[in-house]
């Protein structure tokens, strides 16, 4: 998938090796666009938005597939499934948006209870200052996120997943580095982007010890920590998009673009090394997603 200044574009090779794409313009209602030029406000706003429309291009994608299998079916077996697909299609599309919102929040909840819980339950009476326990904590969210993207990654839908997420970022810096977008052109390039939203995620972490060890958050009970975390949640994320964005604006500066490298180790987990034909699909999906922007933009 690919965002453009006035579309987002997904495309998917089918079976018969078609390409479809799945094309959305990108439209928010006023008041959206009057919060995401909101600083601190705008992460926030930006991130369930994305949530929403990603889930939206995900099922297209997983549709595109029922469909291929469907194709393998006998006559009665399609029959079956279409009756089944025709009374759970029509909510399926109506919440699906809902549903990745729901599923975003209800894992930033667990990656921010969680480890709270588990560094009091393991190292409650080991430091007299919080600041201490706050950088454990912290520790241990980062852990916990290596070993769930790893463990995820070993799944075979979830590796082509991250394979596409690499093929993404090589056609991104094959473009913005003025190369013709080749297969082999492409592939030259890294998997990994600075730009890439992974490094959103280890700044969440980072900014998260720093506003939890703030003296006015002080905590006197398990409880009192883990409703501390969530409350704070969306101040989190909005400070960490914030720094997000700073870092990306120093990425041309010889030491300053350090900042950004702890994304750019992340996303030796969530990218991997995209096949020729995965390739050409997220070419595929880039020029029609310029060709489509370049239409709408015409007077």
């Amino acid at each position: 998938m690919f965002a453009g200044k006035h579309v987002n574009v997904t495309a998917v090779r089918r079976k018969n090796e078609d390409i479809v794409y799945y094309e959305v313009p990108r439209t928010s209602k006023p008041w959206v666009q009057a919060l995401k030029k909101i600083p601190f406000v705008r992460g926030v706003v930006g991130i369930v938005e994305s949530s929403a429309k990603g889930s939206q291009h995900l099922n297209f994608s997983m549709e595109a597939y029922a469909e291929d299998e469907m194709d393998d079916m006998s006559e009665e077996e399609r029959e079956k499934a279409k009756k089944k697909e025709s009374g759970f299609s029509l909510s399926m599309i109506v919440s699906v948006a809902v549903a990745g919102v729901l599923s975003f929040i209800a894992g930033k909840l667990l990656f921010t209870a969680a480890p709270a819980a588990v560094e009091e339950l393991l190292f409650g009476k080991m430091f007299q200052s919080q600041i201490g326990h706050n950088l454990l904590e912290g520790l241990i969210k980062f852990m916990m996120l290596l070993a769930y993207l790893y463990f995820i990654s070993l799944t075979p839908i979830i590796r082509r997943l991250f394979q596409y997420h690499g093929a993404e970022h090589k056609v991104i810096s094959a473009y913005e580095a003025g190369e013709e977008l080749t297969v082999g052109n492409v592939q030259k390039y890294s998997r990994l982007h600075y730009r890439c939203g992974s490094s959103f995620i280890v700044f969440t972490v980072i900014v998260g010890v720093f506003v939890y060890s703030l003296p006015f958050f002080d905590w006197q009970t398990i409880w009192d920590r883990i409703w501390i975390r969530i409350a704070l949640l969306p101040v989190v994320l909005g400070l960490s998009y914030e720094v997000l964005r700073f870092t990306n604006s120093l990425r041309d500066m010889p030491v300053l673009r350090y900042l950004g490298y702890p994304g750019l180790w992340l996303q030796l987990l969530t990218t991997k090394e995209p096949t020729d034909d995965q390739v050409a699909v997220s070419i595929a999906s880039f020029n029609r997603m310029l060709e489509l922007d370049n239409e709408i933009a015409k007077p």
